[in-house]
Formats: C-alpha cells, structure tokens, sequence
C-alpha cells in the first residue's frame, strides 16, 4: 500500500535531535500556540521530496488519515500533497510525469471542489502557521479567485487562531492576481485581533498588496488604520515602502 510505504519512510527520516529544536521552534510549551504538537525532525526539504514522489498514488481517505496524525510532519505532508493533488485539477499543465502534464481524476471521484470542501472540514488538524501558510492560499485562495468569499469572513470571525489564520493568507491568492479588496477588509476585521501570529499574517498580506498590487493602496490602508494597528503588523506591512514613509507611518505612534 503507498500509504504504508510512505509511512515507514516518514519513521525512518525521524531524527529525535531536530525534533527537539523543531518542537521548541514551534511553540509546543504549556499555554503556547502549538501546545501538544509533536515533531518526528524531518526538514522540509525530505518533506517535500516524499510528497513527489508519493501525492500521485494516494487518494483523499489516504490524506485524511495522514492529517489526523499527532506527527506534524505527517500532518505536513498530507497538506502537501493536497495541495499537489489540487494544482492537479486547477492546472494541469503544470503537472510534470505524466501525457499533457495531466493524470485523470482518481477512483475516489476527486475533483478541486472536493479537495476544497475536503481542506474545510478537515481546519481543526492544520494547526499551526507553517500548515496554514503552505496549504491556506494553495487550496483556499486558488479556490475561490472566481467564487463567492463569504466563506473567508465567517472563518475571520473564528474563535480558532488558525481558522483565521487561514481567512487572511488565503488572500494571497487574490493578491497575486492584483486583486486587494478581500485581503483589504479581512485585514481590517482582524486589526483587533488579539494574537501576534495574525498580527504578522495581516502585516505580510499588507506588504504583498503594495509589492503586487499598489503601493498607493497600502498607504491608503495605512492612513486610515496606521494609528491603531498592532505595531507587529504595522512594521510588516511597511517593510517594502521607501524608508521615508517606513518612518512617517512608525513615528505616527
């Protein structure tokens, strides 16, 4: 079975060493955001090379065994290769391995709204930034560029720092096809936000809206918010200006 294959390769990658940094990295303390989050050590990079060579012969029930997994690699990876499988549909033609970039939709009847609805119900096991980060503007984003994003500012509400977490960098997809006014408003629900990982989420998706979009919408957002933004999110959104308007938005405070 690939899935078992799979998993044994994960269990022979596991390096108890990096796991500690990984996990302290990651803030799995008491009363931290990752709290109980457990780490087999395996980098990114083998991460990576394992859902190449695997995303094509596993299925969703495949997936979703792998993103229950206590492991955050497993957990990981299973994002990874959603995100591989949804690309799949959404653009073939950047499928490599296969006749005209493409491999036909599996015995399970995926489809990209099934991976979608898929990645929703499943947002209690991505769980922490490097999950939502790599997965939430990949699947949701892509998802919805030509859909109705309601959805977004109901998970912007979200009591889940993660949830919310996905509502803003799923904007990102938005962003890069020049388009702001999703990441624009969701940013500004989430100005109040208590925790300093949106903080920097709504900070980052501010600095993209003025490398990619315009810098004249950021500082527009910024005259009209600057003053009572989180200093975190401020000082990301300002990184990419010139330095004299980096001061004027930071001595405003």
């Amino acid at each position: 079975m690939p899935l078992h294959k799979l998993k044994l390769e994960i269990r022979k990658l596991a390096n108890p060493k990096k796991a500690k940094i990984l996990a302290r990295f990651s803030k799995t303390g008491k009363g931290q955001y990752g709290e109980g989050d457990v780490f087999l050590g395996i980098m990114v990079p083998n991460q990576r090379q394992m859902v190449k060579q695997y995303w094509r012969d596993l299925t969703l029930a495949d997936v979703d065994v792998l993103l229950k997994s206590k492991f955050h690699e497993e957990r990981l990876i299973a994002l990874l290769i959603l995100v591989k499988m949804f690309g799949s549909f959404c653009h073939p033609e950047l499928v490599s391995g296969s006749k005209n970039g493409f491999r036909p939709p599996r015995a399970d009847g995926m489809t990209a709204k099934k991976i979608y609805n898929f990645y929703i119900s499943h947002t209690k096991h991505i769980n922490n930034w490097d999950l939502v980060d790599l997965s939430a503007p990949n699947i949701v984003g892509e998802y919805l560029i030509d859909k109705n994003r309601a959805i977004l500012f109901k998970l912007a509400k979200s009591k889940s720092l993660w949830e919310r977490r996905i509502a803003i960098l799923a904007t990102f997809a938005f962003i890069k096809n020049h388009r702001s006014k999703d990441a624009l408003a969701i940013a500004k629900m989430l100005l109040t936000d208590k925790h300093d990982l949106i903080h920097k989420a709504v900070g980052w998706m501010l600095r993209e809206i003025g490398k990619r979009c315009s810098e004249k919408t950021l500082t527009d957002f910024l005259d009209d918010n600057a003053l009572t933004m989180p200093r975190t999110a401020l000082r990301y959104a300002i990184e990419r200006l010139p330095e004299k308007k980096r001061l004027h938005y930071l001595h405003l405070k």
